[in-house]
């Protein structure tokens, strides 16, 4: 893909994207997550039913009536987007690969966090990190966010969630709203994530394609595992062969559910062929509770 076809794909979700983060998520995602704290706003008169903690008796002594401090929420926030770019995100058989729904979410919540005046940060993983933009404000700072969505090539097609997790708690120091994308073929990672959750607001976004979870008979055909490389020739007829790949999907969609929510972590559920803003608008509605 050369520059002018990346910058020309990029401004076309530049222009989807903002517009639902304008239009919709907005005002949601503000309401859903609360700042870092309280800080100093400004110093008014005393009224009744006022917490008398809040007296301010410098100013309540040089104008001999009450005073108190008010305060309000810090409004800045810090979030992080951690997607998967293994192997298993390009793939797709309705509408679109995995990670082009991935890109269109992540830009989405992007600019939802720029118009809040927030901090966006970027971990691309597999099973390695293989980059990381530091959390950053600016329209030009999620632009380059974006592109790096559409063209980055990963060095590695596998998938290790646990080692993306340790590396969020290792250079994230501060609380962050963190945003973790992929289609969660992976286990072993509770640890991690309760760790990770006790320490950042997380949520887990999986987007999948509906053959991620059953297979359909085709009879005898080629199939190529996404992170390893290797073509096999499977009996799709077979209807042991096909309740075990179903099964083995379900496995690892329970582990992810049960993982982030025993860590206290949040859980959305998006398939390709679905619309993505109903599932995030919910979300945010219901965190904003």
């Amino acid at each position: 893909m050369d520059t002018k076809e990346i910058l020309k794909k990029v401004r076309k979700i530049e222009i989807k994207t903002k517009r639902l983060s304008n239009d919709i998520f907005g005002g949601e995602y503000h309401s859903s997550f609360k700042g870092r704290g309280m800080t100093f706003s400004e110093v008014r008169q005393y009224q009744f039913g006022d917490d008398v903690r809040a007296i301010d008796w410098n100013v309540t002594a040089r104008y001999n009536e009450p005073y108190i401090k008010v305060f309000e929420e810090e409004r800045e926030l810090t979030m992080l987007l951690m997607v998967d770019v293994s192997g298993s995100e390009s793939f797709g058989t309705i509408n679109q690969f995995k990670k082009d729904t991935v890109t269109e979410i992540a830009a989405t919540l992007a600019f939802s966090a720029t118009q809040n005046n927030d901090k966006v940060g970027l971990i691309l993983f597999s099973d390695d990190i293989e980059l990381f933009i530091p959390p950053k404000k600016g329209k030009s700072h999620v632009l380059r966010i974006i592109r790096e969505l559409i063209e980055f090539k990963p060095k590695s097609k596998k998938t290790n969630i646990s080692v993306a997790l340790k590396f969020l708690s290792s250079v994230m120091k501060k609380r962050a709203i963190v945003f973790m994308l992929s289609d969660f073929m992976d286990d072993d990672y509770e640890k991690t994530a309760k760790i990770a959750s006790k320490k950042h607001d997380l949520t887990g976004i999986r987007v999948y394609d509906k053959h991620d979870e059953e297979i359909p008979n085709l009879g005898m055909v080629p199939m190529l595992d996404a992170e390893t490389g290797a073509i096999q020739y499977v009996n799709t007829s077979s209807k042991s062969t096909r309740n075990s790949y179903k099964a083995n999907a379900l496995r690892l969609t329970d582990y992810y559910l049960n993982t982030f929510k025993r860590s206290g972590a949040g859980t959305i559920n998006t398939r390709v062929d679905e619309s993505y803003v109903k599932k995030l608008l919910g979300y945010f509605k219901y965190k904003g509770k």
